[in-house]
């Protein structure tokens, strides 16, 4: 069964038209592919639309009878390697919807091994191939050590900045990518994720939204503007954008990078 949540306390700041209904972002099995807390980004999502004046909630989505009537942005986060193949049944269950959102314009982020299930397929370091459901360009393949690292990224969305834990770089996208390394691992050959359309996959965890929230509101700009309506950051994100930037330029500081 699905779930709806909204943090108690949570109020509305009205800055100008909303939806006429709540924005609905979905979280593609929370419990399997939340290893590094990337579920998360269902919550900042929701919490920085209702500080804008859109009425946000958030739907748990463990099977593909849990999928709400309407969904105007999809989170998939990062899960182990045992819980590959059950993820990625759940997803082929739902590939039609998924091709669905992305000709549509929904927007997606998919983080970790949650992106690269999407993908064509990933290759084990055991020689076994699991296939991916085919919605991004692109596979997954075995690295002689483990990515875990900081991991920063120039991009046109602002540098980002994040943590990587990954077994794996990812081949076949170079042509797309969500940006260049600047520290830190990413696909393998100095780029960082995919970007197709309005879905946007990436190796940041933090959860990467918490962490670089321009990524954020172009994620919720990209959802409202589907239905004709502008997104603007409410004032109630100030003290929180700048503890995400403290916390972006430490990392700099440590890796002997220019602040932000």
């Amino acid at each position: 069964m699905s779930s709806i949540s909204r943090s108690e306390g949570d109020s509305i700041e009205s800055v100008g038209p909303s939806l006429a209904r709540p924005l609905s972002i979905i979280s593609v099995l929370p419990d399997l592919l939340n290893t590094n807390g990337d579920a998360a980004n269902a919550r900042v999502l929701a919490q920085r639309a209702r500080w804008s004046g859109h009425e946000a909630e958030v739907v748990d989505v463990r099977t593909r009878a849990d999928l709400p009537a309407f969904v105007d942005a999809v989170v998939i986060g990062s899960g182990s390697d045992s819980q590959l193949v059950p993820a990625r049944d759940v997803l082929q269950s739902m590939v039609a919807e998924l091709r669905e959102w992305t000709t549509a314009g929904v927007p997606i982020l998919a983080v970790g091994t949650g992106w690269e299930l999407l993908s064509w397929g990933i290759e084990l370091s055991t020689g076994v191939v699991i296939e991916g459901v085919g919605l991004v360009a692109g596979r997954a393949v075995p690295r002689a050590a483990r990515a875990t690292d900081d991991l920063v990224v120039t991009s046109k969305y602002g540098r980002l900045v994040g943590f990587e834990n990954h077994a794996r770089d990812y081949v076949g996208a170079e042509g797309s990518p969500l940006g260049r390394v600047v520290s830190g691992t990413g696909n393998g050959a100095g780029t960082e994720g995919v970007v197709m359309g309005d879905l946007i996959a990436t190796h940041l965890h933090g959860p990467v939204l918490a962490r670089n929230p321009d990524l954020a509101d172009h994620l919720l700009r990209a959802a409202l503007a589907r239905h004709g309506v502008s997104y603007e950051p409410g004032s109630r994100t100030r003290p929180v954008d700048d503890m995400a930037r403290a916390i972006r330029n430490q990392i700099a500081d440590r890796l002997s990078l220019a602040s932000d």
